[in-house]
């Protein structure tokens, strides 16, 4: 069977990225009973844990020209010229390559959420942020085994993007380890999330509806840990230290704005990458995506204390500025209940197949 590298449309790409690392690895000898919150969230993490193999229903086909059963308006090139010129072969293949290059990205997002907390382990100072971030490294290393599994039934995959891995690059060469929070917990993976929400809310495809699910699930509390490490750090930082992560910050949130231009999918499909990017950026469908995007990282970076003039006006020349007033805990327990819901599903499907198979072992045996 072929690996996932070996399924890239795309030549010549590495088999391994190794990124230099310099930090202190940090214990923590007190070993006392850690913070209230951080404990729950500890528990939480341990209590939620699930099996990728037994938790979703990999029976569940794909559909061949249109695997998540998705409407073509959530795809930037369909509202330019260059998607009604496409004969229905080409738009076919378009969009199978288009749904194949989003959950590679999502799967390659999930390894780099993996590294980053097992660096997160090694360096946060407090032994309760050590236990939290164990448990989050495990998920991450089943949502990767998760996503690799979906694209195996795809059969394509793509590499990672060039504005996700500069930013991976950065958060993992910081030797400070609030940064990789930052860079993390709060906006790939806060961006992640709407992402995910996205698929989960608009696929039709039921394998791809409570995969996204699954997962959102997870994140959303990978997202809390970072909420509660650094707020309660930042305030003791000096203004010159708080200056410095909020222009990082303001980077990363443009760099991962760009992270779904699709760049790599229109070379792979011999299109004119910088023509098509252009003409997609200024459809209204593109700029609301492109806006919804950061519903979840907002109402974080607010809480968490890097709320500036300079970070303001760079959310609201982004145009996402109102999302500052959402109430991130609802928008947690809703994922929560997104998930049990397909839990019930998956039950109800497995008891009608049992109830099924029984019927036909009675009437044989009549």
């Amino acid at each position: 069977m072929a690996t996932l590298r070996e399924l890239y449309p795309i030549p010549d790409i590495d088999p391994c990225w190794s990124v230099p690392q310099n930090f202190e690895a940090s214990f923590d000898w007190d070993y006392d009973d850690g913070r209230k919150q951080m404990m729950h969230l500890y528990q939480k993490g341990k209590d939620m844990q699930w099996d990728a193999l037994n938790r979703i229903d990999w029976g569940l086909e794909l559909d061949s020209e249109n695997p998540m059963q998705l409407p073509d308006e959530v795809m930037g090139i369909f509202h330019t010229p260059y998607w009604a010129k496409m004969n229905k072969k080409e738009q076919t293949e378009f969009r199978r390559n288009s749904q194949a290059w989003t959950m590679s990205q999502f799967m390659q997002g999930e390894q780099a959420a993996m590294i980053c907390a097992a660096k997160i382990v090694q360096q946060v100072p407090d032994l309760d942020a050590k236990f939290y971030a164990s448990t989050q490294t495990m998920d991450e290393a089943r949502h990767v085994e998760a996503y690799k599994k979906y694209l195996g039934k795809l059969d394509l995959a793509y590499p990672m993007t060039a504005p996700l891995q500069e930013l991976v690059d950065q958060a993992l060469r910081d030797s400070r380890w609030d940064m990789t929070y930052l860079a993390m917990q709060v906006v790939i993976e806060g961006l992640a999330l709407a992402a995910f929400g996205n698929l989960r809310e608009l696929s039709k495809n039921d394998l791809t509806q409570q995969l996204n699910a699954y997962v959102m699930e997870d994140e959303s509390r990978h997202v809390a840990f970072g909420r509660l490490t650094l707020k309660e750090y930042y305030p003791q930082l000096t203004q010159a230290e708080r200056d410095e992560r909020e222009e990082f910050l303001v980077e990363a949130c443009y760099l991962m704005r760009d992270r779904f231009e699709g760049r790599e999918l229109y070379i792979d499909m011999d299109l004119p990458v910088d023509e098509v990017i252009a003409a997609q950026e200024q459809t209204e469908a593109r700029k609301l995506f492109r806006t919804m995007l950061f519903q979840r990282i907002v109402p974080i970076v607010r809480d968490i204390g890097l709320w500036s003039d300079k970070i303001q006006t760079a959310y609201a020349k982004m145009g996402v500025i109102g999302f500052a007033e959402i109430d991130y805990e609802k928008l947690s327990a809703d994922d929560e209940k997104r998930a049990a819901e397909f839990d019930e599903i998956n039950k109800n499907r497995r008891e009608s197949y049992v109830e099924e198979v029984a019927a036909l072992g009675a009437t044989a045996a009549e």
